[in-house]
């Protein structure tokens, strides 16, 4: 958070100029510009981090969001910083076995919190699940390229799936996935190259807190968590978007206002 700030997420340039809290909240606006979301609509925050793009989406667009988190950390932390307890509010469980009731939202949405989930079928059947008829889905995320060589796939996209403890799907992985739960996929946009500069900037970060501060220096060095192994993974993914091997995306979908008929 001190590097990048409560968005646990890729930012979006333009220009080149925006400040890192302009970029990540115009990555928020472009990933829902193609939702029309209205005053009142039920929104899903899947893998809600620290809520921040909860508490940008009640801010800005006047909807109920719900944000869901399986970390404690990140769970407390949004509490702690959202005013109203009521919208958004943030549950801290799984996805996966969140028991919500079938067509609940109008919107379920997730940014980066995919390449987490361990049964993405099931993450995705769950949206469509406890979508509306008619609901609309939403999710960012991180790509590899189709068909990686092998190089790309050992030194770059295997370790930072280990070191991220993720894993990345292709776009036509994903494509078959959405549709396997019943959902129809109307928008594709392949940011990469708008959101690479996030990893330049964590990475200049990074570097101003090992010059300046001892504590990052003891937590690479000598602190047990395995979150230290991502300063190396870094690196990894800065080059594995300038070579074109990791890719990043938006895709939105639709659920069916009728159920399709058996033939």
């Amino acid at each position: 958070r001190e590097i990048w700030g409560n968005h646990v997420h890729h930012g979006l340039w333009s220009s080149g100029r925006e400040s890192i809290r302009e970029a990540t909240e115009a990555l928020v606006e472009q990933a829902f510009s193609g939702i029309r979301l209205r005053p009142g609509m039920r929104v899903c925050d899947v893998g809600c981090g620290y809520g921040e793009t909860s508490r940008h989406l009640v801010r800005n667009h006047g909807v109920e969001v719900v944000g869901y988190t399986v970390s404690s950390a990140q769970y407390e932390l949004a509490r702690s910083v959202t005013l109203d307890d009521v919208n958004p509010s943030f549950v801290l469980g799984d996805w996966l076995v969140a028991d919500v009731p079938d067509n609940t939202f109008d919107v379920v949405s997730s940014i980066e919190s995919s390449e987490h989930m361990p049964d993405l079928e099931r993450f995705f059947a769950e949206a469509a699940r406890t979508l509306k008829p008619g609901g609309r889905f939403m999710v960012c995320t991180w790509l590899s390229r189709q068909g990686p060589s092998d190089w790309e796939l050992r030194h770059l996209l295997e370790p930072i799936c280990s070191e991220g403890r993720m894993r990345m799907g292709s776009e036509r992985e994903y494509r078959a996935l959405i549709e396997a739960a019943g959902l129809s996929v109307d928008r594709f946009e392949d940011l990469s190259d708008r959101v690479a500069r996030t990893w330049t900037l964590c990475l200049a970060g990074m570097v101003r807190g090992l010059a300046r501060r001892r504590d990052y220096w003891q937590f690479l060095l000598h602190d047990p968590s395995r979150n230290k192994e991502f300063a190396l993974t870094l690196v990894r993914i800065r080059l594995a978007y300038a070579l074109g091997a990791m890719r990043y995306a938006i895709f939105t979908a639709t659920k069916p206002r009728t159920a399709a008929r058996a033939s």
